[in-house]
């Protein structure tokens, strides 16, 4: 198991100092690919797919939790060092990080801090000390009891304490934070899953809930979070979940967290759907969303997506079920922002799902009767595309053009780390360039669902067309300029002399 983790780390270390990826990949492993047969998805699974993963183009893996839990989420933790038996083994686990690692992947993993399960023995000992009559014992102090009710607490069966849960009925009791042996327990945490298994990081989960109502407690707890992570690894990699206003995000940077999850450009809100459906003037309605985020974080590291296991899917939120031109569009639209994006498993393939949260988090669709188990509680079961096995046969497929939209991404490192700049936003049609350690880019977008659109450039090359309705972009060069033709909702990648 050490030998395991002392290569990983090496990996790690061959990948570069900072675990960041142009591409990343969040997997919900229960519902992802089933090894052994049981129906449940599971870590060996999961590793018989990275070379799909690689090639692909994702570089980045984020698994939500894979600890111990009574739920099928597993958000409610029992044993923070160890892996759930559904999901295999810690073996499997450290096997997978260092094939990972061997892809040039980094992984991170889901890590709720912010409460246990009920059934974690910290809690559990806590409420037989309550019962007991004993309000000192020792892991009383790890949550927050007290004797009055009120919103947010949940009363403790047998005693006239309640106990603080946010999330409430889902059995997830918050620890008391400010608790000096708590954060050592977290320390203890973090070093398991950093050095022992070698992971590159972590998905901080509810970081608002942290101290519910108090941004500026939560975003210096964040930093101690950053703070210890780097002193046991240099250069991990820790992206937090603030479900919250843009203004409120760029705040949250300043806990020196690497980065936080853009909500800006995700769900039907986000500034790329509504740009899509936008009536009039959508190129504007897209510089002006983007622009705001580039206003607010002009240093930060972004983390775009448009949908994750909390949301509603892609296909959804741009009536994409019998529209692939539209879901591929949505994807190319995220593929031109800066920073690391991420994709939802399935959405490369047109997953649905929407309303109840399993179903959101539906079973990968590999070939014709090849997939998990659905998750319980599921209501609605739909798959308006075909299987992962017939898309990467068909070169038009979602899948298809979400790998060439990964690709130019990693052939081309100024679009996710150079400056932007908007050379036009003007109707349906948008320019931006982005400049990079002696890379010029120019990202070219057609808006139009209907009519190709020109463009008047600097003399270039036409480096990725990302076509979505099968028509492809025309480039014509001439002295001193050039003509790029678009069409219907078509982005193209130019390069351009410096």
């Amino acid at each position: 198991m050490k030998r395991l983790a002392c290569l990983a780390l090496a990996c790690v270390l061959m990948l570069g100092l900072c675990a960041r990826a142009e591409n990343w990949y969040e997997v919900f492993v229960r519902s992802y690919r089933d090894f052994d047969g049981d129906g449940l998805g599971d870590l060996q699974g999961l590793l018989d797919k990275l070379d799909y993963i690689e090639d692909m183009g994702w570089r980045g893996l984020w698994l939500m939790p894979v600890m111990p839990s009574p739920s099928y989420h597993k958000y409610d933790v029992t044993d923070y060092r160890a892996v759930d038996p559904e999901y295999g083994t810690l073996d499997d686990m450290i096997a997978l990080t260092a094939a990972c690692h061997e892809r040039g992947i980094r992984l991170i993993v889901d890590m709720p801090v912010n409460h246990t399960s009920t059934l974690h023995p910290w809690f559990a000992a806590a409420c037989d000390a309550l019962r007991a009559g004993d309000a000192r014992g020792k892991y009383v102090d790890y949550y927050n009891f007290r004797r009055e009710g009120g919103a947010g607490y949940t009363p403790l069966a047998g005693t006239d304490w309640y106990y603080e849960e946010r999330f409430q009925g889902g059995g997830m009791p918050d620890l008391n934070l400010d608790n000096p042996a708590v954060m050592a327990e977290i320390r203890r945490i973090f070093d398991f899953w950093l050095n022992e298994v070698g992971v590159d990081g972590f998905r901080l989960d509810a970081v608002t809930s942290y101290f519910t109502g108090d941004a500026k407690r939560n975003v210096a707890l964040l930093s101690e979070l950053k703070t210890m992570a780097e002193a046991l690894k240099p250069g991990s990699f820790l992206v937090g979940e603030c479900w919250a206003n843009l203004n409120t995000i760029a705040a949250y940077y300043e806990s020196g967290v690497d980065s936080f999850f853009l909500f800006p450009s995700a769900q039907a809100e986000g500034f790329i759907a509504a740009s899509m459906r936008a009536r009039k003037n959508p190129a504007e309605k897209f510089a002006a969303g983007y622009q705001k985020v580039l206003d607010a974080i002009p240093e930060g590291y972004l983390t775009p997506f448009l949908c994750n296991h909390d949301t509603g899917r892609t296909v959804g939120l741009v009536q994409g079920r019998s529209n692939p031109e539209a879901v591929k569009f949505a994807q190319g639209l995220l593929g031109t922002l800066n920073g690391g994006v991420f994709t939802y498993y399935g959405d490369e393939v047109g997953l649905t799902g929407s309303g109840e949260d399993p179903n959101k988090r539906l079973a990968m669709p590999w070939d014709d009767g090849e997939m998990t188990l659905q998750p319980p509680g599921t209501t609605s079961v739909e798959y308006p595309y075909p299987t992962v096995k017939t898309q990467l046969e068909d070169p038009d497929s979602i899948l298809n053009y979400v790998r060439a939209v990964n690709a130019a991404r990693l052939a081309h490192p100024a679009i996710s780390e150079g400056k932007n700049t908007f050379l036009l936003a003007e109707g349906d049609i948008c320019l931006m360039r982005r400049e990079l350690a002696g890379e010029t880019c120019l990202i070219a977008v057609n808006f139009s669902k209907k009519a190709a659109r020109a463009f008047e450039l600097e003399p270039c090359a036409l480096a990725a067309d990302l076509e979505a309705g099968g028509e492809a972009a025309t480039l014509e060069n001439t002295d001193g300029g050039a003509t790029l033709l678009l069409p219907p909702c078509g982005i193209a990648v130019l390069t351009c002399e410096n």
